[in-house]
Order: structure tokens, then C-alpha cells, then sequence
């Protein structure tokens, strides 16, 4: 009997599906993103905002204490004119000849013979004999802060200080902004007994020629000692340490 057979049914195969688009979801971050950015910025504004004025505050709180006192100047000045140093002489002893650093036919040594403190004879003409006479030893005796140096030809130098700057008074402080002042302060000169001698208005660098005086004072030590005090302003600040320096822009 015939049979009837079914028809070949044949393996279907999955047709290809379009990917769904992932765009509406990159947007819906960025989006996202930007809200978030947008809520942010203003919290760092304000926070950053606050950090200033915090600053700016405690700047001037603190500021408002930094005020330099009367005393504080004072030992502040006291050290700027420390550090300027002492004006000395320096002259040697035994046979002196004319160098760089050696001139024994300036004025100074006829200053110093004419004072008492030098004898002084003349050897050649670029060479002196000096010695220091027991008048003069007394008074170099009663000097702090001598300076003696052996040279290799056995002469002897001495750098002798004349005179200290001294601090008459502390005129005005004046706070220009917090941790920097404006000082007005008078200081004189304090000259010792060989300074006195060195003065430019004593008698004995006045019976020197101009040109002679204008080498001793410019080179040898001599100034106006008993002159009145000299007035001075300077701006000082406060460094880290808390001490008040020379400002320098």
C-alpha cells in the first residue's frame, strides 16, 4: 500500500536580529554626568571661597599682632649698627716698606706719631721705622678689640678700633602693613680715647693740609666723632622667627 511520506522538513536557521542601538544610553550618561558636574562646581566654588576668607581673616588677626614694639626696635636697631662695625686705624710696627696694603708715607702715621702713640723715622723713601711708645701702649691697653698680625718680615699690624655707633633713641614706629614697619632711630658716634684723637674737629687733624685731611677720612679712620646725632629711617620686617630684619624688596 503506498505510503504517503511527509515532506522533508528542512533545519531552520536564526535570521539575524539588528543590534539595538546603544545611543539613547550614552546620552542618558552624559546627561547624568552634567548634572553631577553642574552640582559640583558650585560646592568647590564655596568651599573654595571659604578657604579665602578664612585666609584673609586669620592673615589679619594675626597680622594685627605682629605690631613691632618700643623694644623690639630697639634691639633690632642696636643690631644693624652692630653689624656696621667699629671705625679702626691700621698701621704697622718695625720696618715698614710701602706695598699694596702698606702706604707708611700717608698721614697716618704722622696723626698717630703727633697723638703719642707711634715714634716714626724715616728709613728710605718708600720704608719707615715704627714703634709704639709706652704713652701709646697704655692707651692700645685700654682698647678692646685690638687685632695684631706677624707678617713674614716680623713688622707687626695692628687694627685698632676708634669708635662704635651707638643708639641715642628709638623716634617713631610706624606699622606700613601687618609684619612690616618704617623705624626712625638718631644714633652718634661713641669714640674711645685713640678715636677722640681722630676726630676731624680736634685740633691735631686740623693742622693737616685739605688733601691730608680728605685721606684720613677717607681712608684712615678720621671722622666727625662729636658730631650730633644722626637720624635715620629704615623699614624693618618681621621673619619667620620673629625677629625684625632690614627689608630688602
Amino acid at each position: 500500500m503506498p505510503t504517503t511520506s511527509d515532506p522533508e522538513v528542512k533545519d531552520s536557521k536564526p535570521q539575524p536580529v539588528a543590534a539595538e542601538s546603544k545611543l539613547p544610553e550614552l546620552f542618558a550618561a552624559e546627561i547624568e554626568m552634567e548634572k553631577k558636574s553642574s552640582n559640583l562646581f558650585p560646592i568647590l566654588f564655596i568651599t573654595l571661597l571659604a578657604i579665602v576668607v578664612v585666609g584673609t581673616i586669620y592673615y589679619f588677626v594675626t597680622g594685627a599682632k605682629a605690631v613691632l614694639s618700643q623694644e623690639r626696635a630697639t634691639a633690632s636697631v642696636n643690631e644693624i649698627l652692630k653689624s656696621q662695625g667699629a671705625a679702626h686705624v691700621r698701621f704697622s710696627t718695625g720696618l715698614v716698606t710701602a706695598s699694596i696694603d702698606e702706604k707708611p708715607m700717608d698721614p697716618h702715621y704722622t696723626l698717630l706719631t703727633k697723638a703719642g702713640i707711634l715714634e716714626t723715622k724715616k728709613k728710605a723713601w718708600n720704608q719707615i721705622v715704627s714703634q709704639i711708645t709706652p704713652g701709646g701702649q697704655k692707651v692700645l691697653d685700654g682698647i678692646p678689640g685690638i687685632e695684631k698680625t706677624t707678617n713674614a718680615d716680623k713688622s707687626i699690624t695692628y687694627q685698632v678700633p676708634l669708635a662704635q655707633r651707638k643708639l641715642v633713641s628709638i623716634d617713631n614706629v610706624e606699622m606700613i602693613r601687618p609684619h612690616l614697619a618704617r623705624v626712625t632711630y638718631s644714633w652718634k658716634w661713641e669714640p674711645n680715647r685713640l678715636g677722640k684723637q681722630f676726630d676731624a674737629s680736634s685740633d691735631l687733624v686740623k693742622g693737616f693740609n685739605t688733601w691730608d685731611r680728605g685721606t684720613l677720612i677717607k681712608t684712615y679712620g678720621v671722622d666727625f666723632y662729636s658730631n650730633a646725632p644722626t637720624k635715620v629711617t629704615i623699614v624693618l620686617m618681621e621673619t619667620k622667627d620673629g625677629s625684625w630684619k632690614p627689608y630688602v624688596e
